[in-house]
């Protein structure tokens, strides 16, 4: 098992965010998180990241206990995220764009910089061909234009620099939020194919996708869990949860 989730709940004052949720992800596998809006589908992502601390439960990664782990930490046991909302540092280079996802990984400090200059340049092309091999992966064009500004890409080549940068440290666990957001059907499926393609690329890795479009989470999610209110009401293949009467009633509003 990749990941191992227990009893996690996230308390802001009065409200509960997330209530007791249980969670795996087997090593490999596509998990789809799904439910209403405010149904805490990022607020888990955002504890096992580490930007928020679960006020009970606990996180396993691979065997490891990540529990309380701050970002930088998680982040080096192999969790990588992208976000619904693009974290893109929109005049800067793609390729520095990307590279900021391997931080952890770069070597640096004033006197390396300074005394060991063969090492650093030896350190940034090494950084150059990982992040050239990884864009040619997702669209051979991009490779080519690594010099040039986040700001002139479409938005399906702006997703695909984001997932370049979570993938770029090698992570065990990848979390995409909502990677379809403003994006057209066709760029939809597009992406969702350049996803694939690289899982084949990379079968031990975990992938958890949330998102709102779910011919996206039927076609390629092999699992996925509901949330409502915090808490997880439906779990199993898309087909199974699709017809669960608790799902329907939180999606059309008839909750009570």
């Amino acid at each position: 098992m990749l990941l191992d989730c227990r009893g996690l709940t996230m308390r802001f004052g009065g409200v509960v965010a997330l209530d007791g949720l249980d969670l795996r992800v087997d090593t490999g596998e596509i998990l789809g998180l799904i439910g209403p809006n405010g149904s805490g589908k990022t607020t888990f992502f955002n504890i096992l990241t580490g930007l928020y601390t679960s006020s009970t439960g606990q996180t396993q990664l691979a065997g490891q206990d990540i529990t309380g782990y701050t970002p930088q930490r998680i982040f080096r046991s192999g969790v990588a995220r992208t976000f619904q909302r693009s974290r893109l540092c929109l005049p800067v280079s793609i390729f520095d764009n990307i590279a900021v996802g391997n931080h952890a990984h770069h070597r640096t400090g004033l006197w390396f910089s300074l005394l060991k200059r063969r090492a650093l340049a030896a350190d940034v092309k090494s950084q150059v061909d990982i992040a050239h091999a990884l864009l040619a992966r997702f669209n051979p064009t991009l490779a080519q234009r690594m010099d040039q500004p986040v700001a002139s890409l479409s938005m399906i080549d702006r997703r695909r620099v984001e997932i370049c940068r979570a993938l770029i440290g090698q992570p065990k666990l990848l979390l995409l939020d909502e990677p379809s957001a403003g994006m057209t059907f066709d760029e939809t499926r597009a992406l969702m194919n350049d996803l694939l393609a690289e899982k084949s690329r990379s079968p031990s890795l975990g992938i958890i996708l949330i998102e709102h479009e779910m011919s996206v989470i039927e076609r390629i999610t092999e699992r996925c869990i509901v949330l409502n209110f915090g808490k997880k009401i439906a779990e199993g293949h898309y087909r199974d949860v699709a017809r669960d009467a608790n799902v329907q009633a939180a999606y059309l509003g008839t909750q009570t």
